[in-house]
Order: C-alpha cells, then sequence, then structure tokens
C-alpha cells in the first residue's frame, strides 16, 4: 500500500538523481540491497549499464531508469539514490508487465485502441523530426553570435535611481514636500511616513527602466535631475508619491551568463517556427470554416497590421 502511494505521487518519473545511479553503477543497485557490491569478475570490468530487472526475458538496463526520470519533482530529486532506485525500478518492472498482458489480451486491435497507438506513433515522430531540425540552431556558437549582434555594443535604456514616499492622500503628500522645502531628510521620512514596503530603507527604489514602473510615476521621476524631488504629488493607483532621483544612467548591457538562458528560448521559438513554416512548403492545405465551408485565405500581398502602443 505505502508503495502504491509513493508510486502515484512520483507521477511521471524522472531520474536527474539517477543520473548519478548511472556514473554509480553496481555500487547503487548494491546499497539498494544493504550489501556492498561485489568485486568485478577477475579480468572482466563491472558492465557501464548492468541489467537491473528483466520481464518475460525483457531486459530493463540502469540507463532506462535515468532515461524515463527525466520529468521527477524537483522535491523528489533530493531524495538519496537508494531510496529512489528500488521505487523507480517497480515501476518499471510495473509498466512492462502491464505491456506484457495488454498486448496478450489483444487489445491493439480494438479500432480506438489501434488508432490511439497510431496517433502517439505519430506525435513521437513529430517531436523527433522538431528536435533534429532546432537541435542545430541552438549550438553554443549561436547562442555566442546571438549575444555579440544583439547585447554588445547596443545602447542600452535610461535608467534611474530613486527614492520614494508614498502616502494615501495629496494633502499629507503636500504636507510632506513642505518639510522637505525645509531641509527634512527624504529618507527619515520616508521611514517615518511612507507606507511602501520599502520604507524601511529609507523609502530606496533602486536603479529601474521608465517601462518598470507605472506611467505617472516614470514620466516623473524620469524628468527630475538627479539631487532634486518632485515638488508636486504624483497619483498613481497606488497612492500618492514623492519621489527623489539619485541618479541617471545606460543601463549596463547584461553579461553572457546573464542572458545565454533567454537567448537559447529566444533561438528555439525562432527555429520552431522556421521549422514550421518550412513543413508547410510544397503541401496543399485546405482550411475550413466550422461550418465546413471554405475558409479565406489569407492574403499575402496585405501587410500586417503594425502593433500599437499601449
Amino acid at each position: 500500500m505505502k508503495r502504491s502511494l509513493f508510486l502515484n505521487s512520483i507521477g511521471v518519473f524522472g531520474a536527474a538523481t539517477l543520473a548519478l545511479a548511472i556514473g554509480a553503477n553496481h555500487a547503487m543497485a548494491a546499497s539498494a540491497n544493504g550489501s556492498p557490491a561485489p568485486a568485478a569478475t577477475a579480468g572482466k570490468p563491472a558492465p557501464k549499464d548492468p541489467v537491473v530487472a528483466t520481464v518475460n526475458g525483457y531486459k530493463i538496463h540502469l540507463s532506462d531508469l535515468a532515461k524515463a526520470a527525466q520529468s521527477l519533482p524537483p522535491q523528489l530529486q533530493q531524495a538519496p539514490p537508494q531510496e529512489l532506485y528500488p521505487v523507480l525500478l517497480n515501476r518499471l518492472v510495473d509498466e512492462r508487465a502491464l505491456l506484457v498482458k495488454a498486448r496478450q489480451s489483444g487489445a491493439a486491435k480494438k479500432p480506438s485502441v489501434a488508432k490511439s497507438m497510431h496517433e502517439a506513433a505519430d506525435r513521437a515522430l513529430e517531436s523527433a523530426y522538431l528536435r533534429a531540425e532546432v537541435k542545430p540552431e541552438l549550438s553554443d556558437a549561436a547562442v555566442k553570435a546571438y549575444y555579440e549582434k544583439h547585447y554588445v555594443g547596443k545602447k542600452q535604456a535610461e535608467e534611474v535611481k530613486a527614492r520614494q514616499i508614498l502616502v494615501k492622500t495629496k494633502t499629507e503628500a503636500e504636507k510632506i514636500i513642505g518639510q522637505l522645502d525645509k531641509g527634512a531628510k527624504f529618507s527619515e521620512l520616508a521611514i517615518k511616513d511612507s507606507i511602501d514596503p520599502g520604507a524601511k530603507n529609507g523609502g530606496e527604489l533602486g536603479w529601474f527602466t521608465k517601462d518598470e514602473m507605472v506611467k505617472p510615476f516614470a514620466d516623473a521621476a524620469f524628468a527630475l535631475k538627479p539631487g532634486t524631488y518632485t515638488k508636486e504629488p504624483v497619483q498613481s493607483q497606488f497612492g500618492w508619491h514623492i519621489i527623489k532621483s539619485q541618479g541617471k544612467r545606460e543601463k549596463p548591457a547584461p553579461t553572457f551568463a546573464d542572458v545565454k538562458d533567454k537567448i537559447r528560448q529566444t533561438l528555439t521559438d525562432q527555429a520552431i517556427t522556421k521549422a514550421l513554416q518550412s513543413a508547410r512548403t510544397g503541401l496543399k492545405i485546405a482550411l475550413f470554416n466550422p461550418d465546413g465551408s471554405p475558409a479565406k485565405a489569407p492574403d499575402a500581398a496585405s501587410p500586417a497590421a503594425a502593433p500599437s502602443k499601449n
């Protein structure tokens, strides 16, 4: 019963952790049984990918556990390999046993089952083809080249460093501006009066670009000269702001390490789009409306609508 509950908690299993098991080889298998790994037969090195179970003669290898473990939840990846090993091994055995029985039952001859199997095979073939098309576009050299082209030496967005005091009413804000005009310290008033979560840090907001703030706030902050504060309260959906500029600069270009994952995702999206467009080339494709009538093909000569600016 406990085993079944644990198996169900895994769902679709994987094993980043079990990748370690392949390196550990017999040592891990032995640790699962609580006994030391036997020494390799004299003159024969230990197999790199040992058989860990058989079902009606079908061999399950240690690498099968690692291959099947691609989607193990992060919390389970932290479990010791010796605990994951028997759970995942028995899961593979159960699945193979079910497959053997299913084949023996003749279920594959049922039209609905045969259709599902055919569709699953098609999806697997599509995925394999798409991976083969996309993979060459994601080389380390391609990622680096994209970084050099789109980041190195390119002008970056302007940033402002600022503090703020946020209050609920305009009257409160005007009163605080009056205190600032008389020489009160901005950071001290922020700690005392601001309802913003950053008040305890003197209203410090750090560096930000214009599109990272709501428009009224951003417009006012970027209009200030460093060292000055807003002489009139600035209203937004959050309340009334008094803003003090601490500096302006061009945003530093991100390092390669900072954006390489983002670049790889961008290249992946581009490669998939390219592969999908290429797949349609040379094919006769007809589209229909929900009522079965022919759909009007898009006019290739018509320019795309210009994106609107919010």
